[in-house]
C-alpha cells in the first residue's frame, strides 16, 4: 500500500505523456463515459446545485474545462434537454488529441474548443471542471482564470485521497478489468488518487470565497459564486 500521507505531485498519468498510445488514449476516453458517470458525482450536482438555476425560456451557458474526450460536457447538455430547460455547453481542453476525439463523437449542443482556459476572451453562467485540480500545478492561478469566466458559479469536483478511496478503486477496476483492458483507466486513476488533494488540504490552501463540500465516496466539491 502506498502512503497516501502527502500527495504524490512526483508522479504522472500515462495520458498526460503526448507520446501514449493513441489508441489506447482514445479508448480510455470512451471508457471515461461508464467510469464517470459511476464515480463522478456529476448527475446529483446537476440536479442539486445547477438544475434549480436553470430555465425553460432563458438560455444559460456553461464551460467545461479540461474536459478530456466530452463525455460530461455531453451529459450536461443531455440531461438538460431532458428537463426542459436551456443549457448551452462548451468544453475546453488544451490537448489536440483530446479535442479530436470530442469532436469525432456525436455532441448535440455541445461545441468544443481547443485551447486553454486561460485563452478564452468569453464569460460563461457555470464554469465547471471534472478531475482537473489534481493535475495543475498553479493552483491559485487555475481558480482565479476559470472563476474570472463565471457570471454565476464555479464549481470543480476531484476525487479525495484516501486510503479508502484506493482500495475501492483498486478493487472496483480489478472487477471491471475485461471492460476496462486496453485503457489506461485503472493506473491512471490510482496515480489521480495519490495526486489528489484532500478536503483539509484544499481548504487551508485555496482563498477566500471558495466552499469545499465533501462527497460521498472519497469526492469534494470546490464551489465559488460569483
Amino acid at each position: 500500500m502506498h502512503d497516501l500521507r502527502r500527495r504524490a505531485t512526483h508522479l504522472a498519468e500515462f495520458m498526460d505523456d503526448p507520446d501514449c498510445d493513441r489508441l489506447m488514449l482514445d479508448r480510455t476516453y470512451r471508457r471515461f463515459t461508464y467510469v464517470n458517470a459511476v464515480v463522478s458525482g456529476w448527475r446529483a450536482t446537476y440536479r442539486d446545485v445547477i438544475r434549480p438555476l436553470l430555465s425553460s425560456t432563458e438560455p444559460r451557458t456553461l464551460l467545461d474545462v479540461g474536459c478530456g474526450g466530452g463525455d460530461l460536457s455531453r451529459a450536461l447538455a443531455r440531461w438538460a434537454k431532458r428537463d426542459g430547460v436551456r443549457l448551452e455547453v462548451t468544453g475546453v481542453d488544451p490537448d489536440a488529441r483530446a479535442h479530436d476525439y470530442a469532436t469525432s463523437v456525436p455532441s448535440h449542443g455541445v461545441h468544443f474548443v481547443a485551447a486553454r482556459v486561460e485563452d478564452l476572451e468569453e464569460h460563461y453562467d457555470f464554469v465547471i471542471s471534472n478531475h482537473v485540480l489534481h493535475h495543475v500545478d498553479d493552483l491559485d492561478g487555475f481558480l482565479e482564470a476559470t472563476h474570472a469566466r463565471a457570471r454565476v458559479m464555479t464549481i470543480h469536483a476531484d476525487i479525495q485521497r484516501s486510503r479508502f478511496g484506493y482500495l475501492a478503486f483498486a478493487a472496483g477496476t480489478t472487477l471491471a478489468w475485461p471492460m476496462l483492458r486496453g485503457s489506461f483507466i485503472r493506473p491512471d486513476g490510482l496515480i489521480s488518487i495519490r495526486r489528489s488533494y484532500t478536503a483539509r488540504e484544499l481548504r487551508r490552501t485555496v482563498g477566500s470565497g471558495w466552499r469545499v463540500i465533501r462527497r460521498f465516496p472519497s469526492r469534494y466539491l470546490l464551489l465559488r459564486v460569483a
